[in-house]
């Protein structure tokens, strides 16, 4: 029975970030459910919005910009202070050794993406989430109190005494976890994206933290809130590649398949309007065109500088057949971002005592109903210095758990083939994408509900069961909280749009769902329009 001072879920951005800062603290234990880089932040190309250019920015023009993006759902009060520590999270980064560009005159190279109103995005070329996640992941592997258990999922958190003391874990292969202890466990396992057919995301991104912890009792806020990514390249039955928001950023334009550019007729920014809105449009277009995509064309912008920019995207391109330098190139929006998560206070602490969160698995207040581009990476590393800074001024770290149980929680193992796994999986995916996509109503909301809730009883809910079962499970539970939390925000905000409800409330309100409450219900933001 393992037992660190530490236990963090989860081997991206936010979970190594905190790994590091505690690694000075005591013992730091690392869940990665596949291998140590698969994860959303090695996937990430834009950058890491911060404030590094003070002559022409600001950090209340960063704020700015996220709350106008966050369409009067975010905290105010959380986004100051996680913006205002912008500048700090990138320079730590820099200390680590990430490898952002910079000019010929040795200042940083800074790119711009949709929401922005100023040049503010460290990128390293097209490929920032690998730089900033190979970076940690090679410290991280260096540090003698850190240990990465890689191909290990938790399938539970363990609770003792009325607080979180440790986590259910499944070695590779085995469908019986043991308990690992901790004086404290973070979550740091990223979003849900997999619920849906169409996903810019990794395969393990199941939602299995925001399932960990609301199974837990923790609050999760506004899951109903999930950004699609407007342009990832179309090509049927191959993994989705995203063709970063960066590139219109850089003066790409979308256009229906007959050239024509239509943007401008749905926001005045056009190619730079924030995500949910050019998801919209492109979804509206393509519906009644009935196109199965539009296009995406930067061949107006010089051929070097568009490879030498996005090396990666354009050799991807390449590879499939398109040349961006030349042609424009197909695509189609997917499920990208999961702007809620688990409800986290400046310090990262969860509402279960012991339980921490950071990165794409919490809800900080940051994101609002829409995540400004670029502003994920910095929510990693920021909230893992709140975490990290949380336990290292605390006089006395919680002590080592001591009633510990015999031996795994004797519930009943439900027996799902894995064919059947594979086959549920699909359909909610798919079944995901048509009532809870880019455009949603309540005759589909409920239909979906009432489905998770007849899927609930023929899967179960045994914390036993190898990975492919707990994804399954998780993914349910995550499908179930969004259907129901949609369903009960009665308006259309940011990413939630839906066509029975297309006004604004005057109220700003988080959806909160919690376990032992009969649904979700709506709390009131203080300071938010």
């Amino acid at each position: 029975m393992p037992f660190f001072d530490f236990l963090i879920i989860g081997s991206g951005a936010a979970g190594l970030s905190t790994a590091l800062g505690l690694s000075r603290l005591g013992q730091v234990g690392v869940v990665s459910k596949g291998r140590a880089g698969d994860s959303a932040s090695d996937w990430a190309q834009g950058g890491i919005a911060a404030v590094m250019d003070m002559d022409r920015d600001s950090i209340a023009l960063h704020v700015e910009d996220t709350l106008g993006a966050g369409a009067g759902l975010c905290h105010p009060e959380a986004v100051r202070q996680i913006i205002g520590r912008g500048p700090e999270a990138a320079r730590q980064l820099i200390d680590w050794g990430v490898p952002f560009d910079r000019q010929p005159d040795g200042n940083w190279h800074l790119t711009r993406e949709g929401g922005h109103q100023a040049r503010r995005v460290l990128h390293s070329a097209d490929t920032t989430g690998h730089a900033i996640e190979s970076t940690l992941l090679r410290r991280a592997l260096a540090e003698p109190a850190v240990q990465i258990a890689e191909e290990h999922c938790a399938s539970d958190l363990w609770l003792s005494g009325g607080r979180c003391a440790g986590a259910w874990v499944l070695a590779p292969g085995s469908d019986r976890p043991e308990l690992w202890t901790a004086r404290a466990v973070i979550l740091a396992s990223g979003g849900a994206g997999q619920l849906y057919l169409h996903t810019s995301n990794p395969l393990v991104a199941t939602g299995d933290g925001i399932a960990l912890a609301y199974r837990a009792g923790a609050e999760i806020a506004n899951l109903e809130f999930i950004q699609f990514h407007p342009t990832t390249l179309y090509r049927p039955g191959s993994v989705p590649f995203l063709l970063s928001e960066a590139l219109r950023g850089e003066g790409a334009l979308l256009r229906l398949p007959d050239g024509s550019a239509f943007l401008e007729h749905y926001d005045p920014r056009a190619e730079l309007a924030p995500r949910d809105i050019v998801a919209r449009a492109i979804d509206t277009e393509m519906r009644r065109h009935h196109l199965a995509y539009v296009t995406l064309d930067i061949s107006a912008q010089p051929g070097p500088l568009v490879q030498q920019h996005f090396p990666a995207i354009f050799a991807h391109c390449r590879a499939q057949g398109y040349d961006l330098t030349r042609e424009p190139i197909p695509v189609v929006p997917a499920a990208h971002y999961t702007c809620g998560g688990v409800v986290v206070d400046a310090a990262g602490r969860s509402t279960i005592p012991g339980l921490y969160a950071a990165g794409e698995v919490s809800s900080t207040g940051l994101h609002g109903a829409n995540r400004l581009a670029s502003n994920s990476l910095l929510e990693c590393v920021v909230g893992a210095a709140a975490i990290v800074a949380d336990l290292e001024g605390q006089s006395h770290l919680p002590d080592r758990p001591r009633q510990l149980p015999v031996q795994s929680p004797g519930r009943v193992k439900t027996v799902v083939r894995a064919t059947d796994i594979t086959t549920l999986r699909q359909r909610l995916q798919a079944g995901m994408w048509q009532a809870a996509g880019i455009i949603r109503n309540d005759q589909n909301l409920r239909a979906a509900s009432a489905h998770w809730n007849e899927l609930a009883t023929r899967i179960g809910d045994a914390l036993c069961g190898p990975r492919p079962y707990q994804e399954l499970r998780n993914l349910r539970q995550c499908a179930e909280i969004l259907t129901r939390s949609a369903l009960l925000r009665e308006e259309s905000r940011g990413c939630h749009f839906n066509s029975d409800h297309p006004q604004r409330r005057d109220v700003a309100a988080d959806s909160i769902s919690q376990r032992d409450q009969q649904g979700p219900v709506l709390r009131s933001i203080p300071g938010a329009t």
